[in-house]
C-alpha cells in the first residue's frame, strides 16, 4: 500500500524539494571542515553519536512544540529503523572513521559518488534502467577515486586505503537507503521522522563511544564549541529535515543528484579554513566525480 511510485510515470520536480535540497547541501558542505577539525579535539565515536543525540532531542522538541505527532503507526516501525541504519548509523561510522585517514575534501570526494551507486540499485528496486550515460559516469566515478589515490604516489594511497574503503561502503549504505526510502516511504511528518531516525541511528554510536572511547572535554577550544553547535544544530537538525523533506518531494534520481553541491563546498571550504591540499589530484578527482554524477543521474 505504501511501497513505491508509479515505474512509469515521470514524476514532476516541485520547486520545494530543490529549496529544501539546497539547504542540505549547504549543511552537509560546511559540515565535512568542521567534522574533520572537531575530530582533532574528540573521538570521532563519541562525537558523531552524542551530538546526533542531542540534534534528535531538539528535534523532538521542535515537533512538540509544532504540534506534530511522535507517534509511529506499528507497521511503519521495521522501514524507520531500516532507514536509520543505512542513513544515519552506518553514514555516521564510517564517515567519520574516514576521516581519520583522509583530508576532509578527499572524503567528501568519495562520499558523494552516492548518486552514482543510486542510480545504478534504483535499477533493480524501482524499475529505473540505467543508460548509456549512467554507465559512463560509473567509469568517471572510479577514474575520480584513482585520481584520489593515486595523487599523491602509492605508498600515500596504502596509508588512506581504510578511511577509502570506510567511505565507499559509507556512500553505499547512504545509496541503499535513498533507494529505499523511495521505495518504502515514512509517512511521518519531515521532523518528526529526522527526530527518529537520528535519534534511533545516532544512539547506539553514542553508546559505543562512551563506552571504549576517552573523551578530554578540557581540550575542547572555543572554536570547537562554536562548532559543536553547528554541527547539532545545523547538521542533524537543519540539513537532516531538509534532506527527508525534498526526498518525499522528488525522484530519487533527482534528489541523489542535488547532493552534487556537497563536495564542491566541502572541497572549497576545507581548503580554505584548514589549508587542505586543493592540487591537480583534488581537482581531477572533483571533476571527475561531479561529471560522473550528472551522467549517472541523467
Amino acid at each position: 500500500m505504501l511501497d513505491s511510485t508509479r515505474r512509469d510515470a515521470r514524476a514532476r520536480i516541485a520547486p520545494a524539494g530543490l529549496m529544501f535540497l539546497a539547504i542540505t547541501s549547504i549543511g552537509w558542505g560546511f559540515n565535512w571542515p568542521v567534522t574533520k577539525f572537531l575530530i582533532a579535539e574528540l573521538p570521532p565515536l563519541t562525537l558523531r553519536g552524542v551530538t546526533g543525540v542531542l540534534g534528535a532531542i531538539l528535534l523532538a522538541a521542535l515537533a512538540l512544540v509544532r504540534r506534530d505527532s511522535l507517534k509511529v503507526p506499528r507497521a511503519i516501525w521495521p522501514r524507520l529503523l531500516t532507514a536509520a541504519m543505512l542513513n544515519v548509523t552506518g553514514w555516521m561510522v564510517l564517515m567519520g572513521l574516514a576521516l581519520l585517514w583522509l583530508p576532509a575534501s578527499e572524503a567528501a570526494l568519495i562520499a558523494y559518488t552516492m548518486p552514482v551507486w543510486a542510480s545504478i540499485i534504483a535499477w533493480p528496486v524501482l524499475g529505473e534502467r540505467p543508460t548509456l550515460l549512467r554507465t559512463l559516469g560509473l567509469v568517471m566515478a572510479f577514474v575520480g577515486l584513482a585520481s584520489i589515490m593515486g595523487g599523491n604516489g602509492f605508498a600515500a594511497s596504502v596509508e588512506k586505503l581504510p578511511g577509502i574503503v570506510m567511505a565507499l561502503f559509507g556512500a553505499f549504505g547512504f545509496a541503499v537507503g535513498t533507494v529505499f526510502s523511495k521505495k518504502y516511504p515514512i509517512r511521518l511528518p519531515p521532523v518528526t521522522a529526522a527526530a527518529w531516525q537520528i535519534g534511533i541511528g545516532c544512539l547506539p554510536i553514542s553508546i559505543i563511544g562512551l563506552l571504549v572511547e576517552t573523551t578530554h572535554l578540557e581540550k575542547v577550544t572555543p572554536i570547537g564549541w562554536w562548532l559543536l553547535v553547528y554541527s547539532t544544530v545545523v547538521q542533524f537538525c537543519i540539513a537532516y529535515v531538509s534532506w527527508f523533506a525534498a526526498l518525499s518531494r522528488l525522484p530519487a534520481s533527482v534528489a541523489a543528484i542535488g547532493t552534487m553541491a556537497v563536495p564542491v563546498i566541502g572541497v572549497v571550504a576545507s581548503a580554505i579554513a584548514l589549508h587542505e591540499p586543493l592540487g591537480p589530484g583534488q581537482i581531477a578527482a572533483l571533476i571527475f566525480t561531479l561529471a560522473a554524477v550528472l551522467l549517472a543521474t541523467r
